[in-house]
């Protein structure tokens, strides 16, 4: 185990709209406010998205399991802002139901807004985080580094 000891910052109320695409959206507000290391929560409903629900097999590197939908779904998600080679990467597991089907797993790719997504993103300060590729392992955990003594 590693980890890093550090406190919430800035705190941001973010509405995501109609058509606008989730992810981008988060990655610009990453950009514009200088994120490198921030967790977050939404609700709302996305039209369309796509989910990692898991590996076809429990072995490394996985071979992802993949469920999209393209009619409009709730969405609870909770993920993580780090930068990987010095860009903002969101990872975002989500919650999607529509009626009685009802899956969980990571969004990625294109992820179109249905009315409306709400965000709270709470950025950490205090500790230096990255996602360092390991491609052994098929995929980008995070590292740590503590830069500042917070008591």
């Amino acid at each position: 185990m590693e980890y890093a000891k550090g406190r919430i910052g800035r705190v941001f109320t973010v509405r995501i709209d109609h058509g606008d695409d989730l992810i981008l959206e988060l990655i610009k507000l990453a950009e514009l406010e200088r994120i490198e290391s921030a967790v977050f929560m939404l609700l709302g409903a996305l039209k369309e998205a796509k989910l990692v629900t898991g590996p076809k097999e429990s072995k490394t590197p996985p071979e992802p399991v993949w469920f999209g939908f393209d009619d409009a779904h709730e969405v609870l998600g909770i993920g993580d802002i780090f930068l990987k080679d010095g860009k903002p990467k969101i990872h975002l597991h989500a919650g999607a139901g529509r009626g009685d089907n009802v899956k969980l797993g990571c969004l990625r790719g294109e992820s179109e807004v249905f009315m409306v997504v709400e965000v709270f993103v709470f950025e950490l300060e205090g500790i230096s985080a990255r996602r360092i590729e390991d491609q052994e392992q098929g995929f980008a955990p995070v590292g740590f580094e503590q830069i500042s003594n917070l008591e």
